[in-house]
């Protein structure tokens, strides 16, 4: 059974943790990415502002690379009604756009979420910050993390010259995934051609 996940802009922001969360709906993880126009569209936002010098095909194809991978889809239709649990009245969409798409999760880094005035038990959805749902994904369905890890590696051997993926992770807020990276690492046969 695949569970649906709403991805906050902050996730898709970030180069690592977006690469991860659609490269393992690649590898077949269980679960399926939703997003919104309004989350794409903070996340657009705030790549330009800490990167103005990058052409504008930069930003287009990050934006064309999660509407066409995130298998969920937009969520179009979602009413915000006032009942978010969050403080942040800027959250409220997001919440909304959970309950719109019927989320299990919501996959956010943004601290907001983990007020401790708000009934997490109450809620239709489960909050996860990325290390932890990289580690459920890694409990659930470790060949899809595996078949990733492959696939960087190869491909950040043939860009940079070395793959530093749990240093990566670790940069990304992720560093008890980044270990389980590291054991994963320790028992792979990576062959890579030579360069």
């Amino acid at each position: 059974m695949s569970h649906r996940v709403i991805v906050d802009a902050n996730v898709w922001y970030s180069r690592t943790l977006r690469d991860w969360v659609l490269m393992l709906e690649l590898e077949q993880a269980p679960y399926k990415t939703y997003w919104t126009e309004d989350i794409l569209a903070e996340a657009m936002y705030h790549l330009r502002r800490d990167h103005p010098e990058w052409d504008g095909g930069k930003i287009t194809n990050i934006r064309r690379k999660i509407s066409e991978i995130a298998e969920g889809g937009c969520v179009e239709d979602f009413v915000v009604d006032g009942s978010s649990p969050w403080k942040d009245r800027n959250d409220q969409h997001v919440h909304a756009a959970a309950l719109a798409c019927s989320a299990g999760y919501l996959l956010t880094a943004d601290k907001g979420f983990t007020d401790p005035e708000v009934d997490l038990d109450a809620l239709d959805y489960e909050v996860y910050r990325p290390d932890e749902f990289f580690e459920l994904v890694d409990d659930s369905a470790p060949a899809a993390v595996r078949g990733v890890i492959a696939k960087q590696v190869a491909y950040a051997i043939r860009r940079h010259g070395e793959a530093d993926l749990c240093t990566w992770l670790r940069l990304a807020g992720c560093p008890r995934f980044a270990e389980r990276v590291r054991a994963h690492l320790q028992t792979m046969d990576l062959r890579l051609p030579p360069r």
